[in-house]
């Protein structure tokens, strides 16, 4: 017998319904088992500073514990499953193509505690391919990368797969993503982004690159099989139209960066829909009766997904509510 259904078999409802598992409960996830979450399209930065602005205190909070527990979480799956993660912990490099962009780099690195700044010189030293042009930046050496897709992978085979159908008679997470609105009532809605995929030879690039070329924002995420991946736009759109304009927008910008990436072969285009709410930050707790919810994660459900799935799987255990759950519960939107 089912003592828990997940609604849900994106990073965030796997992981939950993994954790479950581990704490013995017997769990069904429900879903169509297609690639069309947004973590399909998710390039993995594990950058918790690097994704906060001022008056998101709890949100860096949950994110920066988030790091903090995957690396952890990600042993144990590859112990679990066998199946290799690409978890990398090589670092970041932040540049700037401009001195307006530096200028921009300084006040983000005014937010966290971790920038190493690095001259031109310094940065092309730790990787050769980026542009003479570059102004500065700095080196990140705590935001690390995952590959989503063999995450993913890995955490279907630990749950034993999922089912399609509707669930009954049992105690419900919903982690539907964007579908998690038509579900709850709750106002998660689709941020459009697209993003790319080149392939070349391995060791194009090492760390992952968070670009800011001309204003525009730019991260390039080297895989260790010569796949960089490019990313990413970000529209208030349902649509999944792959505009030749928003293209164009990332490749100028990467290779702007880096010329060499112009060799490489474009691979892949890909849109998928972010679940966000109003204030950007997930929806996590219980709703009326024994239905929980853990969705709107916005850009982090990647790099949040180790600590929703341990906040979740602890209150469906214990009914016990977790203090860091306080500031992300379904109450606050009503």
């Amino acid at each position: 017998m089912t003592d828990l259904a997940v609604i849900g078999g994106g990073i965030i409802g796997l992981s939950i319904a993994w954790r479950c598992i581990q704490r013995g409960l017997s769990v069904t996830v429900y879903d169509e088992g297609r690639d069309d979450g947004a973590w399909y399209a998710a390039a993995g930065m594990l950058a918790p500073a690097g994704e906060t602005s001022f008056g998101q205190e709890p949100l860096a909070e949950l994110m920066l514990e988030s790091a903090r527990r995957w690396p952890g979480f990600a042993a144990d799956l590859v112990a679990a499953t066998g199946h290799e993660l690409g978890y990398d912990r090589t670092g970041a490099l932040d540049v700037a193509l401009t001195s307006d962009d530096l200028a921009g780099l300084g006040r983000l690195w005014t937010l966290r505690a971790d920038p190493v700044p690095r001259t031109p010189t310094q940065l092309r030293d730790l990787e050769p391919a980026l542009s003479p042009r570059i102004r500065g930046g700095a080196l990140i050496p705590d935001d690390h990368q995952v590959d989503p897709r063999r995450t993913v992978a890995a955490l279907r085979q630990a749950v034993g797969g999922v089912v399609a159908g509707t669930p009954t008679g049992a105690r419900t997470v919903i982690a539907a993503g964007v579908g998690t609105a038509q579900l709850t009532g709750l106002p998660i809605r689709p941020v459009k982004g697209l993003v790319l995929r080149l392939r070349g030879e391995p060791g194009v690039l090492r760390h992952v690159i968070n670009g800011y070329v001309d204003g525009r924002h730019v991260y390039l995420v080297p895989r260790a099989d010569g796949e960089i991946v490019v990313g990413a736009t970000q529209d208030e759109r349902a649509d999944s139209t792959v505009t030749a304009g928003d293209v164009l927008e990332l490749l100028r910008s990467a290779t702007d960066l880096v010329p060499e990436l112009a060799e490489l072969e474009l691979a892949e285009t890909v849109v998928r829909h972010r679940p966000s709410t109003p204030d950007n930050a997930p929806v996590l707790g219980r709703l009326p009766g024994d239905v929980y919810v853990a969705a709107g994660h916005h850009r982090n459900g990647i790099l949040l997904a180790p600590i929703t799935a341990d906040l979740i799987a602890d209150l469906v255990v214990t009914g016990r509510p977790d203090p860091l759950l306080a500031a992300f519960a379904p109450g606050r939107f009503a």
